[in-house]
């Protein structure tokens, strides 16, 4: 059989739910390829057209163009909180929000950490560079001790700005969260983890076991100062030991059908919280 007769097999192909434009993303930055596993798992789960995405101001601001899902724009730090507008008005819709470190951890923490305890129903996909990206490269709350940034010069001082926030292992002190993993996209056996996570993330939304919270240690090519190549290795090399990767919650796999019902087991102890046990034994 001659080679153009064979049946061609498609190994490659954009997914529905990524628009056919050109991002406005830096050369090397891996927010192209953490927005392409979003759409994956769209596509997978056949939820375009019921899923509505919530970007706040930081690099993630301009999403509403890259994505065929509806999407809304929230100001700087506050998706979380209009995330939980929309589900609760529209419970049957998938809600996620797409948020950087600057913006998550910082002006936005206050609705990040409520949201997470309260276990709204949605998704939050967080991007930590350790670093503010579209301003300029400020330091931000993920920033390292004694990393150089605009405002830290001569590295983050932690006596006088403190440790970087570990956001996963803050919200995995919670009751509210149903699934928390941190991930990485520098290689492809890793970008295959964070595709798997991702994925579960949306399906545990579709499924109703609640608040999921999806870490992506990444980089910042340009405000590093470095070839993307060597920002990965500087992220191996100094940030994975800071930020481990892993589970870091997961009820499902603790056995429980959904974060209400691991809270209720973890506060079994305190008579306010079960007063339906009062007069037992």
């Amino acid at each position: 059989m001659a080679q153009d007769e064979r049946e061609m097999k498609v190994v490659y192909e954009r997914p529905h739910a990524l628009l056919p434009v050109v991002t406005n993303y830096c050369p090397g930055c891996p927010h192209g390829i953490v927005e392409r596993l979003v759409a994956e798992t769209i596509d997978e789960l056949d939820i375009e057209g019921k899923t509505i995405g919530v970007a706040p101001v930081g690099c993630s601001v301009m999403a509403y163009d890259f994505f065929g899902c509806d999407m809304i724009e929230a100001a700087h730090g506050r998706a979380p909180a209009v995330a939980t507008g929309v589900k609760r008005v529209h419970p049957d819709k998938i809600v996620f929000a797409y948020q950087g470190d600057g913006d998550l951890a910082s002006i936005g923490m206050a609705e990040t950490i409520h949201a997470a305890t309260r276990g709204e129903h949605i998704v939050v996909i967080f991007i930590n560079n350790a670093i503010y990206g579209m301003t300029g490269g400020q330091m931000a709350p993920t920033s390292l001790p004694n990393q150089v940034t605009q405002t830290s010069p001569y590295g983050r001082d932690v006596a006088t700005a403190g440790n970087p926030i570990r956001v996963s292992e803050l919200l995995a002190t919670l009751d509210g969260p149903a699934y928390i993993e941190r991930v990485s996209v520098d290689s492809p056996k890793n970008v295959r983890k964070a595709k798997k996570a991702i994925k579960r993330a949306f399906q545990n939304q579709v499924d109703g076991v609640g608040y999921s919270f999806v870490e992506v240690i990444s980089t910042c090519p340009t405000n590093w100062g470095m070839t993307p190549q060597a920002a990965f290795e500087w992220m191996r090399e100094n940030m994975l030991p800071y930020y481990p990767l892993g589970v870091y919650r997961d009820v499902v796999a603790d056995g429980f059908a959904d974060a209400a019902e691991a809270a209720a087991a973890r506060n079994a102890a305190c008579p306010i919280a079960h007063p339906e046990k009062k007069g037992e034994n």
